[in-house]
């Protein structure tokens, strides 16, 4: 079981990597770079960007990490392996936070967006995207950093594995 183990929490410090990754990309590069555009273009990229990134490729990462965080943690109960199990839980709980941001204010922001409808036929544009902007730039934020401190756990997680013997 050690070496299933550790691929499990190899996979999931892989798709937690990669979703820190997203949310950070965001931060530093996305967000910042749409912040420059006028508002029925910004509006018209994040209507697109919401629809493109609802992809299997997407919720790998997205879903799949917290259910191999889960399954590791099954996994280090099963071994014995107590040691690295208090992160592999602070993991979780990290990316547990992240779904609930993501659901409870990320989505119902895309979907007010979505439902303003199309740029072109927005009354008043500056309104729709000042009442996104900021607050879908700080909760994504929030979500990078709830990412990288589960990066974060899962990694020394899989670091604790490696100093396990495997016995398989």
């Amino acid at each position: 079981m050690p070496a299933l183990r550790t691929a499990v929490l190899f996979g999931a410090t892989l798709t937690t990597g990669l979703g820190a990754g997203l949310f950070y990309a965001y931060s530093c590069s996305v967000m910042p770079g749409l912040a420059r555009v006028d508002d029925r273009s910004f509006i018209e990229v994040m209507r697109r960007i919401n629809v493109a990134i609802v992809n299997g490729w997407f919720m790998l990462s997205f879903l799949g990490s917290l259910v191999l965080i889960g399954v590791a943690g099954v996994l280090a109960l099963r071994d014995g392996s107590r040691a690295m199990l208090p992160w592999i839980v602070a993991a979780a709980a990290f990316q547990l936070a992240m779904l609930v941001i993501t659901s409870a204010v990320s989505v119902p922001l895309n979907n007010r967006l979505a439902a303003a409808g199309a740029p072109d036929h927005i009354a008043d544009p500056a309104a729709v995207r000042s009442a996104f902007e900021a607050s879908w730039v700080r909760w994504n934020l929030i979500r990078a950093l709830t990412c990288t401190a589960s990066f974060a756990c899962i990694a020394w997680a899989l670091r604790l594995s490696a100093r396990t013997p495997l016995t398989d």
